[in-house]
C-alpha cells in the first residue's frame, strides 16, 4: 500500500463533503498539474491519503482511500487529464497543522514541508505514521 495527501480548499471540496458521499466516494478531479496527475496514474485501489484542508485552515483533517485507479476526468474533455476516486475512511481526531508538521524534525524532507503548492503528492511510510502519531489516530 502506498500514502499519499490530497490538498482540497474547503471553500471548493470539504472533508464534510467528502465525508457526505459516503461508500460511493468522489472522483478527485479539477487536478490541472502534471505531476500531481502522474502521481494519480501510481495509485493503486486500497492506497490511503491525508485529506488535507488548504488556504487558512492548513491541516490534515481525516484519511481518504483510493476506491477506482486513474480514469478520464469527467471534469474536462481534455484527455491528458485523469483522476482517481476516492472515500472518505475516517476523521483525524486532532488536525494536523502545516506548523505542526514543519515544526517536527522528522518530517522536514515531507513534500509537504518543501512543495506546499502540489495539490496530490506522495506520503513516505514512516510520515504517514508520524502525521498519524500527531493526529492521534491509528495508522
Amino acid at each position: 500500500m502506498a500514502y499519499w495527501l490530497f490538498k482540497s480548499e474547503p471553500s471548493t471540496w470539504s472533508w464534510q463533503q467528502q465525508v457526505s458521499k459516503g461508500e460511493i466516494g468522489e472522483e478527485w478531479d479539477g487536478v490541472r498539474n502534471y505531476q500531481a496527475r502522474n502521481f494519480m496514474r501510481e495509485m493503486m485501489v486500497g492506497d490511503r491519503g491525508f485529506f488535507y484542508h488548504s488556504q487558512t485552515e492548513k491541516a490534515v483533517v481525516g484519511i481518504i482511500q483510493v476506491i477506482a485507479e486513474a480514469h478520464p476526468d469527467s471534469t474536462t474533455d481534455d484527455e491528458r487529464w485523469e483522476c482517481v476516486d476516492v472515500k472518505a475512511i475516517k476523521s483525524v481526531k486532532n488536525p494536523v497543522t502545516l506548523a505542526m508538521i514543519k515544526a517536527d524534525p522528522r518530517l522536514s524532507n515531507m513534500v509537504l514541508v518543501n512543495n506546499s503548492r502540489l495539490s496530490v503528492q506522495p506520503v513516505r511510510d514512516e510520515e504517514w505514521r508520524i502525521v498519524c502519531e500527531l493526529g492521534d489516530i491509528s495508522p
